[in-house]
C-alpha cells in the first residue's frame, strides 16, 4: 500500500512523533492508523535510544524557586523549534522541581521519580523522545540555599515563565527585609547573565586559570625591557585589573557602572539595617561547550515526504 503525506501528516498530529517514525509505522501496519499508533507506541524506547546519538545542543534552561532555595537545570533537545514546544516547556519546569525537591546532583535528578508518574525522570525523557521524535538530554543542574535570605532566579531570552536560554541563581544570605533582598538578588542575575564572571571572588578563580593570566602578562612585560622587581609589580597590577574583570563582587555594576556589585550589596545592606552577603551564584547559557552539528533540515523532509 502507498503511504501519502497527508496519512503521514495525520499520523504524525495524533502522535506527535517524528515524520520518519510516522512513515514507518505505517509502511509496517500496512497503513491502519489505529496500528500504527499502536507500533509507535510498542517501540518508542526502541527508536528513542536510537535518537541518542543525535547532537542535542537546543532546548531550554529551566529556573525554579522557593525563597530560601533553588534550581536551575538544562535540558537539551536538537532543534529551536521544539523548545516552544508545550509538552517539552512543561517537561523541563518537572524537572527543575525534582532537581529543587531532590538536592541537585544531575544523577540524583534523573534518577528520582516524575512527578504524577510510576516511573524516573530520565523515563519520562524517554518518553518524550518517543514521542516528540527527537533526542532530548538532561545535561547538567545546580542547587543554591541559605539558611536566611534569598535565592533569586533570572531567566534571559524566556520562553515562558522561568524557562530561557541562560538562566541565574544568585544566593544572599541575611536577616533583613526579604522583599529588598529579592530586589537585590534579581538585578545581581540579570549582572551576571550579562557578565558571566568567572568567580564569586579572586580566590573562586581556578588555579590554572590564574597561571595562565600570570604568565601572559609576565612575557608582556619582559618585553618593556624592565627589571624583574618592576617586572612582578607590573604583574601584580595587571592581575587586580583582570580580578577586576572575572570576579563578580568587583565587577563594575552593569545597572550601575559607577558603583562595583560588592558597593551596590553594601548600599543595600545599609538601607536595610542588616548585613549581606553573596554566598555563590550559578549560570547556566543554553548550549555552552557542546559541539553543534550543521544539517540539511530540507533535505531531511523531502527524504520524510519522498520515496
Amino acid at each position: 500500500m502507498s503511504i501519502s503525506a497527508q496519512m503521514v501528516k495525520e499520523l504524525r498530529e495524533k502522535t506527535g512523533a517524528g515524520m520518519m517514525d510516522c512513515k514507518a509505522a505505517l509502511t509496517e501496519t500496512s497503513g491502519d492508523m489505529e496500528a500504527a499508533i499502536d507500533w509507535l507506541r510498542k517501540k518508542g524506547l526502541s527508536k528513542a535510544a536510537k535518537k541518542a546519538g543525535r547532537v542535542a545542543a537546543e532546548g531550554l534552561v529551566g529556573v525554579v524557586s522557593n525563597g530560601t532555595s533553588a534550581a536551575v537545570v538544562e535540558v537539551n533537545s536538537e532543534t529551536d523549534f521544539v523548545a516552544r514546544n508545550e509538552q517539552f516547556q512543561n517537561l523541563v519546569r518537572a524537572i527543575a522541581d525534582v532537581a529543587l525537591s531532590s538536592g541537585g546532583s544531575r544523577d540524583t535528578t534523573a534518577t528520582a521519580t516524575f512527578p504524577g508518574k510510576g516511573h524516573t525522570v530520565e523515563d519520562e525523557l524517554r518518553e518524550a523522545i518517543a514521542t516528540i521524535g527527537e533526542n532530548m538530554t538532561l545535561r547538567r543542574t545546580h542547587v543554591l540555599k541559605v539558611d536566611d535570605g534569598v535565592v533569586a532566579t533570572y531567566v534571559h531570552n524566556a520562553a515562558g515563565e522561568g524557562l530561557g536560554k541562560i538562566g541565574v541563581l544568585v544566593a544572599l544570605q541575611s536577616t533583613g527585609d526579604k522583599a529588598a533582598l529579592a530586589e537585590l538578588g534579581r538585578k545581581i542575575a540579570m549582572h551576571v547573565a550579562a557578565t558571566s564572571p568567572l568567580g564569586l571572588a579572586a580566590e573562586d578563580i581556578a588555579q590554572d586559570v590564574l597561571d595562565r593570566e600570570r604568565s601572559v602578562y609576565a612575557d608582556q612585560a619582559r618585553q618593556s625591557g624592565k627589571p624583574e622587581n618592576i617586572i612582578e609589580k607590573m604583574v601584580e597590577g595587571r592581575m587586580r585589573k583582570f580580578f577586576e574583570e572575572v570576579t563578580l563582587l568587583k565587577q563594575a555594576f552593569v545597572l550601575n557602572p559607577d558603583q562595583t556589585v560588592e558597593a551596590a550589596v553594601a548600599e543595600t545592606a545599609k538601607a536595610i539595617g542588616a548585613p549581606i552577603k553573596v554566598v555563590a551564584f550559578a549560570r547556566f547559557a543554553l548550549g555552552e561547550g557542546i559541539e553543534k552539528e550543521t544539517s540539511d533540515f530540507a533535505a531531511e523532509v523531502a527524504a520524510a515526504a519522498g520515496a
